[in-house]
């Protein structure tokens, strides 16, 4: 089934509760993963290397992000609060007419 993956980015807060947010990721992206799809969740990934306390390197994260989104077929939104970097996540997706899923 190589590259017969739809690929879903994950929309989900990481301010606030910085561990518990990257936890909750972890587990949509298992779930994304068990139901066939590949998950992509930048904000696990950049902030390994890059410091969401650092506003430029937010910034950075936020953009590289936003190209990741490009190559997503869909956009999986996920928790009861919608954060100012989700906004700018669906607002991009909205833009580009990738389809969007509250979950």
């Amino acid at each position: 089934m190589t590259g017969d993956r739809k690929k879903i980015y994950i929309c989900s807060p990481l301010s606030g509760n910085i561990e518990e947010n990257i936890e909750k990721a972890k587990e949509h992206c298992r779930d994304v993963s068990l139901k066939g799809f590949l998950p992509i969740a930048s904000h696990i990934y950049f902030t390994q290397f890059l410091d969401d306390n650092n506003s430029e390197e937010r910034d950075i994260g936020m953009e590289m992000g936003l190209e990741l989104l490009k190559l997503c077929d869909e956009v999986w939104v996920f928790g009861d609060k919608i954060s100012e970097g989700m906004k700018k996540e669906i607002q991009f997706a909205k833009k580009l007419n990738i389809e969007i899923k509250y979950n």
